[in-house]
């Protein structure tokens, strides 16, 4: 599918079915402003409505030292009432917007991620991330709080106790930590990182396109359920593909001991 050309973002297919998107406001640590969550917005709204032949996204930050510092300060000095909540509004738009995207996401962290820049990877499907980065949730320290899923995704990945201290001490965390306290999924090299992370966007892109829709929301929808409706919501999911053309000729490829040709119909 042919996207616009954003002011704040880079999108560019890096291999078949599988598109980088970047945080291109490298001078200013990748920092979220207004524009950024216009063009957000409008990015998981397009991918939502049709990906085209979109399979997987991967979400990365220009740059060598941060992914996204959060939400940009300086923009925000001044704001009177009215335009920070217009602003946060849009934010919100946009972060649920990418909780909802049926098309997976793997957060590439290429350095830092601090405040809003944390909350937009916990918000995507998985992280893998450089071993130089460092992770914090710094809202508590400028007035404010977590206001785009911290309080809710982080405690999901890290456990409730850890979550809070984490939250309420607006301490960094090394990327060792983030890896041994479940919040990213492999560290990297920085050399490596792009590499590891498309290949298992490919890997992902490779399945059947329909399949990969309905495990992501199964998992989602089931993990607020009570655990024997959760397992009646999976088994729904899964009906839907029953008669799907992909799931035909997944069976076919098997037998005939071929690579399957998954059109995502």
């Amino acid at each position: 599918m042919e996207l616009p050309k954003y002011e704040t973002l880079k999108t560019e297919m890096a291999a078949p079915h599988v598109l980088l998107a970047t945080l291109n406001r490298p001078e200013l640590g990748n920092a979220i402003n207004t524009q950024m969550g216009h063009d957000f917005l409008d990015l998981w709204t397009r991918l939502t409505e049709d990906a085209g032949d979109i399979r997987c996204v991967v979400l990365t930050g220009a740059g060598e030292k941060i992914f996204c510092a959060g939400g940009d300060l300086k923009e925000r000095n001044g704001m009177t009432r009215e335009q920070w909540v217009r602003q946060h509004q849009l934010f919100e738009r946009q972060y649920w917007t990418l909780v909802d995207l049926p098309v997976p996401v793997i957060a590439a962290v290429n350095g830092h991620a601090y405040a809003g820049g944390l909350e937009t990877a916990l918000t995507c499907d998985f992280i893998y991330a450089v071993k130089t980065a460092r992770f914090a949730l710094t809202e508590v320290s400028l007035g404010i709080m977590p206001g785009a899923g911290g309080t809710q995704n982080l405690p999901r990945a890290v456990g409730e106790r850890r979550a809070k201290e984490i939250i309420m001490t607006a301490r960094p965390f090394s990327a060792q930590q983030a890896y041994e306290w479940g919040v990213v999924n492999e560290l990297c090299e920085a050399a490596d990182l792009m590499p590891r992370v498309l290949d298992t966007a490919r890997a992902i892109a490779g399945n059947a396109p329909l399949s990969i829709r309905q495990v992501k929301k199964s998992v989602r929808f089931g993990m607020q359920m009570e655990i024997k409706t959760a397992y009646r919501f999976e088994v729904e999911a899964y009906n839907h593909l029953v008669e799907t053309e992909d799931r035909y000729e997944g069976i076919r490829a098997f037998n005939e001991k071929r690579k399957p040709r998954f059109k995502g119909k």
